[in-house]
Parts: structure tokens; C-alpha cells; sequence
């Protein structure tokens, strides 16, 4: 039983090794159909997408649950992404605490946790701008403002791996899954966990 999360910034490849690798056990990156009708900001937007990413969490629950194994395109937690905006100054440091009080809320129900593993695609500029070019498929328009992220999203990330005391990879393997990278998760929904990650991140914002 295992669940697996594939991250990086937009362009690193993670969807295309998710398709190749775990096609079979894949929650993909999807978003509601409603978003862009949603406030920018506000308490209720925070929870709204909050619901969403606990409705993604939930759908790879089932699947551990039919198939063992689960591989989820982008963490269903995806409270990163609030930070990471937050430290460029792309997102409202008030919108980021009510993001993390709505998801902080969540966990503590369950609705949300922490995966068993995490790997993590690292990526040079050019090969991002390349791939994201050469990709017709789809369209992304923030391509410059999501790479800005990277720097955050592994400063996040490497929070996360010292909180859990493991559990991250800092590569997407060429031979597929890592089924033995670690072993399950038994911190999957501990609050102090959580706690101790969002202090360590506090005054992290440059």
C-alpha cells in the first residue's frame, strides 16, 4: 500500500513519466471546472480549494485501496503552491494563512495527509523553456512565473523530507516506480508533523 507523489515546476516532465510509469495507478492533475469564477482571495476561496485537493486525496485513497499502489501527478496537499506564490509575491500573505488554517483543518479530519513517497523533478531553465515549447499539447501561459517557484518548491520540499524524516527522492527514476524507496508512511495524518512543518517554513518568505 502506497501512495506516490510526483512534483516539480511546470514543464519538468512529471506528467509525462506519471504516463509512463504509472499510468495504471495515476490520479491526474485536474482542476475544477468552476475555478475561474472563483474570488482571488477570501476565506471561502481558501476552502474551496481545499475541498478540491481533499476530493483528489480521497480518489487516490479508493485507489490504494482497488489497486495498492497509487501515483498522483502534483500532491494532493498541494499547500506548496500557496507558499511558493506567497514568497515571490505573487499570492497575499493573508491568503496563505487562511489557505493553511482551511487545509490544517482538513488534516486534522483526515481529509488530507501525507503521501508515502515524494519524487521530486529538479530542472534547468533551458530544458523547462524547451520542453514547454515543444509541448502542444498544452497551453502554459504562466510558464515564467511557475519556474520562479522552483527555488521554493525545493526549499519546501526538503522541509517536508526533514519533517518525516525521509520519503523524498530528488529525481524521477528512468526505470520506473521505486517501490521500495520507503516504507509506508505511518505519519500519514499526524498533526504535530504538519505543525512542525508549516513553524519551520515561518519567516521563510525573502
Amino acid at each position: 500500500m502506497m501512495i506516490i507523489v510526483v512534483e516539480g515546476v511546470s514543464a519538468a516532465g512529471k506528467t509525462t513519466w506519471c504516463r509512463s510509469h504509472g499510468q495504471l495507478y495515476l490520479i491526474p492533475e485536474t482542476f475544477p471546472s468552476d475555478r475561474k469564477a472563483q474570488p482571488r482571495t477570501g476565506e471561502a476561496t481558501a476552502q474551496y480549494w481545499t475541498n478540491w485537493n481533499a476530493k483528489r486525496w480521497g480518489d487516490a485513497l479508493l485507489m490504494e485501496r482497488e489497486k495498492g499502489v497509487v501515483v498522483c501527478d502534483t500532491d494532493p496537499l498541494k499547500l506548496h503552491y500557496s507558499w511558493c506564490l506567497c514568497q515571490i509575491g505573487a499570492f497575499p500573505k493573508r491568503q496563505w494563512e487562511l489557505q493553511l488554517k482551511a487545509t490544517r483543518a482538513s488534516f486534522q479530519q483526515k481529509q488530507l495527509g501525507f503521501a508515502d513517497a515524494y519524487l521530486i523533478k529538479v530542472i534547468d531553465y533551458q530544458t523547462a523553456k524547451q520542453q514547454c515549447e515543444q509541448d502542444i499539447s498544452r497551453v502554459r501561459d504562466r510558464f515564467e512565473l511557475h519556474f520562479r517557484l522552483q527555488p521554493f518548491l525545493i526549499h519546501w520540499y526538503q522541509h517536508l523530507e526533514e519533517a518525516l524524516g525521509g520519503g523524498v527522492l530528488w529525481t524521477l527514476p528512468d526505470d520506473g516506480l521505486p517501490y521500495n524507496v520507503t516504507p509506508p508512511n505511518e505519519l500519514r495524518y499526524d498533526i504535530d508533523v504538519f505543525n512542525r512543518l508549516a513553524s519551520s517554513l515561518e519567516g521563510s518568505r525573502r
